[in-house]
Parts: C-alpha cells; sequence; structure tokens
C-alpha cells in the first residue's frame, strides 16, 4: 500500500472501465472523475500539453479494503481527515464545505488570512509546516498527512524531497482552468475527497445559478463603462488576457475591458506606456493591493506620479480591494459570483439590489 501511495501517477492513464459512472462537470476542462464498484478514478488533463495527463488518482474509501486490480495511478484513502494544504484558497474552500477540522498543517502560515487558521494553529489543532517553496520536511514527517494538497507549476520534476515521502500529492491544478465556473468547480472533486461530496454538489449549484442570474441582469443594463484593472510591478504592468477567467468576468459583468482582444488565457507584461495608450481613457479602474492602510488618490499617485494621467484617477473613479483586509484571494476563486455582483454594481451604477460591494470600495482624497 506504501508503494502505490508513492506512486507518482504523473503520465499515466487509468485503464479504461465499462462500469464507471462519470461526474458530469460542465465547466472544468482540466479534470474528470469516474466512480467505479469500489473504487473512483480522478484523472487531471496537464494544462500546459493537453494531450497527456497530468495526474491520475485511484480513490479508495478508508472503510473498505483495496479491490483487486486497481488501474494505476496514485492511490489515495478517503475521506482525507489530515492534510496538509498548501493554499490559503483551498483552506478556505474547506472551511466552506465544513471540513475545516481536516486541515491538519498549512505552509506560509504568515500569509493565510483566515481567523480559523490562525485559531487552530493557537491551539495547537494545526502545524506550520514553513515555506511553500522549501517546506520543513521533518515537521511533515512528524504531522503525517494523509495528502498533500498543493498547486502545480510546469515541470515540478516531482516535487523535491516533498515527492519522496510516500504521502499521496494532490495537484490543485484548478487555477489553470480558464473559466471562473471551471475553477469554482473543482470543489465537487475537492468535496469528494474530504467527504462532503453532497455538500459541494450543492455549494456548486448556488455559485452556478447566482452566477447565471447575476450575469443575465447585467446584459439588460443601459450602461457599459470601459474598465482597466491591475497597477505596474517594477517596470512592467500585468494584465489579464482576455480570454483568461478574469477577462471572462469583466464580459459576464457587461463590463468594455480595454485589453480583451488579448486573445490570451494568461497575463501579458505591457510598458506602463503602452497601458496609458491604450487605457488612458479608461473609465473604471479596478486595483488590488496590500496595506496596512487603505490607499488613498494621494498614496497611489506618490506611489508612481505617472498614474495621476488616468482618467480615472482624475475623475475619482478608481475602486481599490485591500487583501490585508478583504479576503479577496481566499474567497473568489470558488465564490466568482460574489466576485461578479462586485463587479456588475461598479461597471452598471444603476444597479443598486445587489446589496452593496463585498471586496472592492472607493478610493479616498
Amino acid at each position: 500500500m506504501f508503494l502505490f501511495a508513492a506512486c507518482s501517477g504523473r503520465g499515466k492513464a487509468p485503464l479504461a472501465s465499462a462500469e464507471g459512472d462519470t461526474l458530469d462537470l460542465r465547466y472544468a476542462e482540466n479534470l474528470t472523475w469516474v466512480d467505479y464498484p469500489g473504487y473512483a478514478v480522478a484523472t487531471l488533463r496537464n494544462p500546459w500539453d493537453t494531450l497527456r495527463t497530468l495526474h491520475t488518482y485511484v480513490l479508495v474509501s478508508k472503510n473498505d479494503s483495496l479491490p483487486d486490480n486497481l488501474p494505476e495511478g496514485t492511490l489515495v484513502r478517503t475521506p482525507l481527515d489530515r492534510a496538509l494544504v498548501y493554499s490559503s484558497v483551498h483552506c478556505g474552500l474547506l472551511d466552506g464545505l465544513g471540513a475545516a477540522d481536516a486541515i491538519a498543517g498549512v505552509c506560509d502560515l504568515r500569509y493565510i488570512n483566515l481567523p480559523f487558521v490562525s485559531e487552530a494553529y493557537a491551539d495547537g489543532r494545526l502545524i506550520d509546516c514553513g515555506s511553500g517553496n522549501n517546506p520543513d520536511i521533518e515537521r511533515i514527517i512528524e504531522l503525517r498527512p494523509d495528502a498533500i494538497l498543493l498547486s502545480p507549476f510546469q515541470d515540478s520534476n516531482g516535487y523535491g524531497r516533498i515527492g519522496k515521502l510516500g504521502i499521496p500529492i494532490v495537484e490543485c491544478a484548478d487555477y489553470l482552468e480558464t473559466s471562473a465556473l471551471g475553477r469554482a468547480e473543482w470543489m465537487r472533486v475537492y468535496g469528494r475527497l474530504f467527504g462532503v461530496g453532497q455538500r459541494a454538489d450543492s455549494l456548486f449549484a448556488e455559485v452556478e445559478d447566482n452566477y447565471r442570474r447575476l450575469k443575465l441582469r447585467a446584459q439588460v443594463s443601459s450602461t457599459a463603462l470601459s474598465v482597466l484593472s491591475d497597477m505596474k510591478y517594477g517596470s512592467v504592468w500585468y494584465v489579464p488576457g482576455g480570454r483568461s477567467p478574469m477577462g471572462k468576468l469583466y464580459a459576464d459583468a457587461c463590463g468594455r475591458y480595454v485589453f480583451a482582444d488579448e486573445e490570451t488565457s494568461d497575463s501579458v507584461g505591457l510598458s506602463f506606456e503602452a497601458v496609458l495608450d491604450r487605457a488612458g481613457d479608461a473609465d473604471v479602474w479596478l486595483i488590488k493591493y496590500h496595506r496596512d492602510e487603505d490607499m488613498t488618490y494621494a498614496d497611489l499617485r506618490a506611489e508612481y506620479a505617472g498614474y495621476a494621467e488616468f482618467k480615472a484617477f482624475k475623475q475619482r473613479n478608481i475602486y481599490g480591494c485591500n487583501s490585508a483586509r478583504i479576503n479577496f484571494y481566499e474567497e473568489t476563486p470558488f465564490r466568482p459570483d460574489w466576485l461578479l455582483s462586485d463587479l456588475i454594481q461598479i461597471f452598471h451604477p444603476e444597479v443598486k439590489s445587489l446589496g452593496g460591494l463585498r471586496y472592492f470600495c472607493k478610493l479616498e482624497e
């Protein structure tokens, strides 16, 4: 069993079976789940090479003995009840699914802005396993997790020492989906890993219904403001491509995204001059930042004087999200309906019935 768990499962497809019951995933492009008698198989498509498999998992209940003739893949005994979770995004999701008690350890604790994680650490119910880039192997061995949840990256080469511990590594490739609902739909598989599949299905149905209803609401609006996002980082200004989840969110909110014609699902690196030339007249500017105090127009100008050249700056139509105080990154990947509500209210000021903004607020002087 230890050897089976240590099997990487990367690049290998499961054996076919005519008896499988496929989970209906309508938005997620890089994930399949098939239930067979006595086990399930989850297959992750390689987002960087879509003709190949990134990872195959064979999931068997902890309450059952191992069936004969299991297909190839990484064995995971479910439900997980002692997981090491690298990302605050997935910690937040598990809390929303009622499975927070299954988080036995995290990485990069100081960057996780979730009270229940801080409280569990203070009470000794959760271990900080150090940096995600260089985790503390001894602590992980002491933790004895039943799985490690981490976000994959291209050419990971087995994740070094972590990949040699014989602990199943669940590669959380949801962030590589090309639509907001596609990423959110991964919650249905995470729910099954932690024994809360029905709750995950119910939550996703709520997210999907809200998202579709909000999208229709945006389509009947009489306004269509143009939008710019983010700020420069060093000498480069990274903007979401038109086919990225954020680019599609802007489209679903019926905002005229300035860089919608960048036909990529990745971010595009541009110079400040290029952004000013193409987006200087944008009606609305959305920024995200991480500060002890909320950013003001004076702060923004002090950070870079060129920002004052934008129309949205001059007309005081900039909306900011302070991620030091607001759980933007922890919530929006699996609650894109909440983010879409914010965008609709910003792009269509006449809409007054959606309950106010959750993540963004107008910058003060």
